[in-house]
């Protein structure tokens, strides 16, 4: 099984862009996108007739927004949009159009398109809204590990290590998505809760490729990147994982996204 994920970046413009023909050619059996920023009714036109389509839009127009696209064949099971929340502990709008997970019966697999926050270092209730966010999507976590195979995967707004942005020095503790405080987050999932960094595991600890580069002057094509993208699997499910790349455009103008796909080959 082929599973792909992708920040597109707005899918109406990433369809004009040339999403289709990446499509046609990564030629994955699940699609995991967010940042979708279109109604639910027009995304399942602009991926194509090859697959089932699930969507959730974000309650705030032209924000956020994920979908799960399964090739056709491939049995689909129950769905499940957001995350929980204590509705007098923070911001109900915070996790919107942000977590969708869908069954796969028929391999004993759920697999989850996440879009977590990018938060704002210099700003204090940005930055609590992604840690209050960050918080219910560790609660799930613990959930999915107790129940077997499953596969989070998207935008994580926040990078690994040191390894996983150009330049480490002049944003680390002083923007987003490179805080200790939210690197935490990372460490925990990928350690106490057992979870794998399936691109880093198949690549290893080396630098590996990034997956977003700011459009800002010439950070695409002089490589200067985040590793920001993941497919975070369950060990029984990391083991079956037999190739990782990265699909980065051979130039700016080729680009359909500002983030590259991910894509990971699992022998199920």
């Amino acid at each position: 099984m082929r599973i792909a994920t992708c920040n597109v970046n707005g899918i109406r413009a990433a369809a004009r862009k040339g999403m289709g023909r990446w499509i046609g050619q990564a030629d994955a059996d699940i699609l995991l996108l967010q940042e979708v920023r279109a109604p639910v009714e027009l995304v399942p036109a602009l991926i194509g007739e090859g697959y089932e389509v699930i969507a959730e839009a974000c309650r705030i127009k032209g924000r956020a927004g994920v979908a799960v696209a399964v090739r056709r064949g491939i049995e689909t099971g129950q769905v499940r949009a957001g995350l929980e929340y204590d509705a007098d502990a923070g911001e109900p709008d915070v996790d919107s159009g942000r977590w969708l997970e869908v069954e796969l019966p028929g391999f004993g697999l759920t697999v989850v398109s996440a879009y977590l926050h990018s938060g704002d270092a210099k700003s204090e209730e940005k930055m609590a809204a992604k840690y209050f966010h960050l918080d219910a999507v560790t609660a799930r976590i613990g959930q999915l590990r107790a129940e077997g195979r499953a596969v989070v995967a998207g935008d994580f707004n926040i990078v690994r290590s040191e390894g996983d942005i150009k330049n480490w020095k002049p944003n680390h503790n002083r923007t987003a998505g490179v805080l200790d405080e939210e690197i935490a987050y990372l460490d925990a999932w990928f350690g106490e809760f057992g979870l794998v960094d399936v691109h880093r595991e198949l690549t290893g600890e080396a630098r590996i490729a990034y997956t977003w580069w700011s459009q800002r002057g010439k950070a695409f094509e002089n490589d200067a990147g985040w590793r920001i993208d993941y497919q975070m699997a369950t060990r029984a499910l990391a083991d079956l994982a037999r190739a990782a790349r990265v699909d980065r455009a051979p130039s700016r103008e080729a680009r359909f996204s500002d983030h590259a796909p991910l894509v990971v080959d699992y022998e199920l």
